[in-house]
């Protein structure tokens, strides 16, 4: 059985080494839109009528641009917001326009009316991460708020990253939730999952 402390220590030195890899990579916004497009053209984000997306922060894939062409061809977009206890929630989202929008207690973008949302509300889920591997585990930031979303949601669950964020193999824990698929500018990752012997 893996020792839990020596997998938390594992997962800290990859957050650091991930965070500084993904700064610095270049032209983040010409490699996102290439990710919007991928995504656009997946029959779950077309048959959508909802999708709960994050609005992104940092380096991290830049999301506005999906979600303002999302909400102009009529989906619902939920996004995620976190309250002054440290919960995440959901909230349905209008508009991308400054005045629409406020920061949550971690400084995110929010809402600025809120409109809850729940998981099951939205068919496709876009989850942000700092790396991942080809068996769909993802590494975020150690909050544990997509671990908790991804167990509640039904749907697709996609992930959305660069290519350099990959790393071979991750150290994950019976609450590491697989995605279904990942997304990055180099193309679809499929997750590779382990056959059970009959």
């Amino acid at each position: 059985m893996p020792d839990p402390a020596n997998m938390s220590d594992q997962k800290r030195a990859l957050r650091r080494r991930m965070h500084v890899q993904r700064d610095a990579l270049s032209d983040r916004t010409g490699r996102s839109a290439t990710i919007k497009g991928l995504v656009e053209a997946l029959p779950t984000y077309q048959s959508a009528a909802a999708i709960h997306c994050f609005l992104s922060i940092k380096s991290e894939v830049e999301t506005g641009p999906l979600i303002q062409a999302a909400l102009a061809i009529g989906k619902a977009v939920a996004v995620p917001f976190i309250d002054q206890h440290g919960a995440m929630h959901h909230s349905w989202l209008d508009s991308l326009h400054p005045a629409a929008l406020t920061t949550d207690a971690l400084g995110v973008l929010q809402p600025s009316a809120l409109r809850p949302a729940t998981p099951g509300d939205w068919q496709l889920t876009l989850v942000p991460m700092l790396a991942f591997d080809r068996a769909g585990y993802r590494l975020g930031y150690g909050k544990g708020y997509y671990d908790r979303l991804l167990t509640s949601v039904s749907g697709s669950k996609v992930g959305l990253a660069f290519a350099c964020q990959e790393v071979a193999m991750l150290p994950h824990e019976p609450h590491d939730h697989p995605l279904d698929l990942i997304v990055t500018e180099a193309g679809l990752i499929i997750p590779e999952r382990p056959t059970v012997p009959n």
